[in-house]
């Protein structure tokens, strides 16, 4: 099993492995965006600030890459990302997509996880 930290854009993700990882993600980038609020004004605000922002970048290419392997759990390209950019009802129908069951057997981006597992 690999790192939740890892950029990957290949393969496929479960639904349960992908909400538990997104969560946990999404949970550190509030903590680390809250810690760099919090030390503006101080002395150590610009470090904080390029430091936090560097990583809030690399957690970002990271839920991109789980959000990719998502879809293709699916049986759709991680590309179907973009369609968050609508106005409105973009991220209605990511989330809805990110929802839906895995696609039964191997398909284009490899073998079903659940039946790995």
């Amino acid at each position: 099993m690999e790192s939740i930290l890892t950029i990957q854009f290949t393969g496929r993700l479960c639904r349960s492995r992908f909400w538990s990882t997104y969560i946990v993600l999404f949970a550190i980038s509030f903590i680390l965006a809250t810690l760099v609020n919090l030390a503006e004004g101080s002395s150590i605000a610009p470090i904080m600030t390029g430091l936090g922002f560097a990583f809030l970048f690399y957690l970002n290419l990271v839920q991109l890459g789980l959000g990719a392997r998502r879809l293709h759990d699916t049986g759709l390209s991680g590309w179907w990302q973009l369609i968050a950019l609508l106005p409105c009802v973009g991220w209605i129908v990511l989330i809805v997509l990110f929802c839906q069951d895995s696609k039964p057997d191997s398909n284009q981006w490899g073998p079903n996880p659940k039946e790995l597992a």
